[in-house]
């Protein structure tokens, strides 16, 4: 299996944040949803995989590339948007495009004009014309007509109206199915990464919570609701991420639901009424309140 990145216990730490002993990687053309709340550390993270900043403990490879040392080769197929980066709002989109083409050789002006189009972009309109969400969208189109092999997207929906967050996500998500490429796509928010990811990623307080396909989240946790007291012990069986009573009733949530766990509860005095899927963002508060790897 060829790996669009490999981070093998990584640590940075600053004055007042850390990120701990990540070991994470990303198989090439998959796309890997980063969730966290701000400040969970995914900004980070980005950094270094971007060469923006240097780990402190750990390797961290990109592109078959070991960072620092090989950051310049590996820079050539990256490609990074984050909701921050600014464009010159006195310029037009086609300067800006331009500008992109004459620095990356592997700039696609057949595929630009795609995007425009796709996008529903004027080349010739200056930025500062743009709204939030058309800024967001000719960023990406400077990123995606470059071709890069691994696409670094940071918050990209941040500050987007309910309408512009669809239609970004939506032309995004057109984009990527038409291109086999890899992606990492940090956001705080569960819905837009559960819509384009194929894996997901838990990070919290610069710690690695969970990580793991898309589907195997939503096959594993269960809402579990059962009749019965609660019993003594229930929460240090490793499959379960929280129990609580409410009246007659005993909600569990799992994190590892099987075939097998309804004859174990009953053995503990509880009747499984129903067990239900879990949302992802349900799955995310559960697994940081747990305070354990899920």
């Amino acid at each position: 299996m060829t790996l669009a990145f490999s981070l093998s216990g990584i640590g940075k730490c600053y004055p007042h944040f850390a990120l701990k002993d990540i070991t994470l990687d990303l198989p090439e053309g998959q796309v890997m949803g980063l969730v966290g709340i701000n400040g969970a550390g995914k900004t980070t993270l980005l950094r270094l995989l971007t060469g923006l900043a240097a780990a402190d403990t750990g390797e961290v490879t990109v592109l078959g590339h070991r960072l620092p040392e090989g950051q310049v080769a590996a820079k050539r197929d990256i490609g990074f948007a984050s909701e921050d980066m600014r464009l010159y709002r006195g310029q037009t989109l086609r300067w800006h495009m331009d500008l992109m083409r004459g620095i990356y050789p592997d700039w696609s002006e057949v595929y630009a004009a795609e995007l425009l189009k796709r996008f529903d972009l004027r080349a010739e309109q200056t930025l500062g014309g743009f709204s939030h969400g058309q800024r967001v969208k000719a960023l990406l189109l400077l990123c995606l007509a470059r071709r890069p092999r691994l696409l670094l997207l940071d918050e990209p929906t941040t500050g987007l109206d309910p309408v512009a967050r669809i239609e970004v996500l939506e032309a995004l998500a057109d984009v990527l199915r038409d291109e086999s490429r890899s992606v990492l796509f940090s956001s705080h928010n569960t819905h837009d990464v559960e819509q384009m990811a194929d894996s997901i990623t838990f990070l919290h307080q610069g710690r690695l919570v969970a990580s793991a396909d898309k589907h195997a989240f939503v096959d594993r946790w269960r809402r579990v609701v059962c009749q019965g007291a609660l019993p003594e012990g229930l929460d240090a069986w490793p499959e379960i991420a929280s129990a609580r009573a409410n009246g007659s009733l005993v909600e569990i949530k799992a994190r590892a639901w099987d075939a097998g766990m309804p004859a174990r509860l009953a053995a503990q005095g509880l009747q499984v009424q129903r067990d239900d899927p879990m949302a992802l963002e349900d799955i995310f508060v559960t697994a940081v309140r747990s305070g354990a790897v899920a």
